[in-house]
């Protein structure tokens, strides 16, 4: 199981009494709009390596895997330039420990709110792998189908690569059309475990 790490490794403003988070509607957004924005974040280690997860005013926003941690808070600066990360408190537990048992167990399910973000054309993308049932795949021109853009194959994975929730957005359930995997932000190793998994369950 993975092991939260809840203490302050970035402290922007360890005072800051903003709302921890809210689920919201509100999609389209871009990262640098999170100009004003706080964002509250965890690192821990479970059986895939390394893992943050990070969470705005709306939702989750950030779920990122890997074999360094410092890594990965350097890529959540970079993807938030413009927001305050703060480390997350005691409360924020729970939830990392949801984000971290549907990796270990996929069965379990994922209900939380999320904050995503990005262009139109990634938002159709990314709803549409959220509609990928557990254990299966699919292939990139399937996708590009799905959203009524054919010949955008390319495009779509593009999006998949941009995707910075990992396994909340399921990127990693498609694949090339011969069923072979293809490039994964966090390791074609990992794509291949956490399909495993899901067969598994």
């Amino acid at each position: 199981m993975c092991v939260a790490n809840s203490e302050v490794i970035y402290d922007a403003d360890s005072n800051s009494k903003s709302r921890f988070y809210e689920q919201s509607g509100q999609v389209g957004m871009t990262l640098s709009s999170y100009s004003a924005s706080q964002i509250r974040f965890a690192l821990g280690e479970c059986s895939l390596g390394s893992i943050l997860v990070a969470i705005s005013e709306r939702g989750v926003c950030a779920i990122a895997l890997g074999d360094n941690p410092e890594s990965l808070v350097r890529d959540l600066q970079d993807k938030f330039p413009q927001a305050e990360l703060i480390g997350a408190d005691h409360d924020f537990e729970q939830m990392f420990a949801k984000v971290v048992g549907f990796i270990e167990a996929p069965a379990l399910g994922l209900d939380l709110p999320l904050d995503v973000r990005g262009t139109a054309f990634q938002q159709r993308v990314w709803q549409a792998l959220r509609e990928i049932p557990a254990g299966t795949t699919i292939s990139y021109s399937e996708i590009a189908q799905r959203i009524g853009a054919p010949k955008a194959v390319r495009a779509v994975a593009g999006a998949c690569a941009t995707n910075i929730l990992a396994v909340a957005i399921p990127c990693h359930r498609v694949v090339r059309t011969d069923g072979s995997l293809s490039g994964y932000r966090w390791g074609v190793e990992r794509k291949s475990e956490l399909l495993r998994r899901e067969n598994r369950s």
